[in-house]
């Protein structure tokens, strides 16, 4: 039973010392923008959304790939997610021309 437990505050210990080290080692700095201009705010929304809708697309391409080469009994479940993404990119693209139409009644401030 003490073996036990040394061996688990051993391993524990280990095991942190190996994620420190890797962590402070690994760093990645995250570059934050801060701007205080809205324009360029939400110039930067709207290159978020397209990259989103993009990546909406590319899986909406997919799922309907799979629909195609695939047997009867998954097909609801794929109906299901199309149906689903679909609206998640419909709804963006309304919030992306909302953003778009905000953008072109704003002037950019340099």
């Amino acid at each position: 039973m003490r073996l036990s437990v040394i061996v688990l505050i051993a391993i524990l210990a280990i095991g942190t010392i190996v994620i420190s080290f890797g962590y402070i080692t690994n760093q990645q700095y995250v570059q934050v923008i801060e701007k205080s201009n809205p324009y360029e705010k939400l110039q930067n929304y709207k290159e978020e959304l397209e990259k989103i809708n993009l990546h909406n697309q590319q899986l909406l391409s997919e799922l309907e790939d799979k629909m195609a080469n695939s047997d009867d009994v998954n097909l609801e479940h794929l109906n299901q997610e199309i149906k689903v993404l679909k609206r998640v990119i419909n709804d963006n693209k309304i919030e992306l021309e909302q953003v778009m139409t905000k953008l072109a009644t704003m002037k950019p401030k340099p």
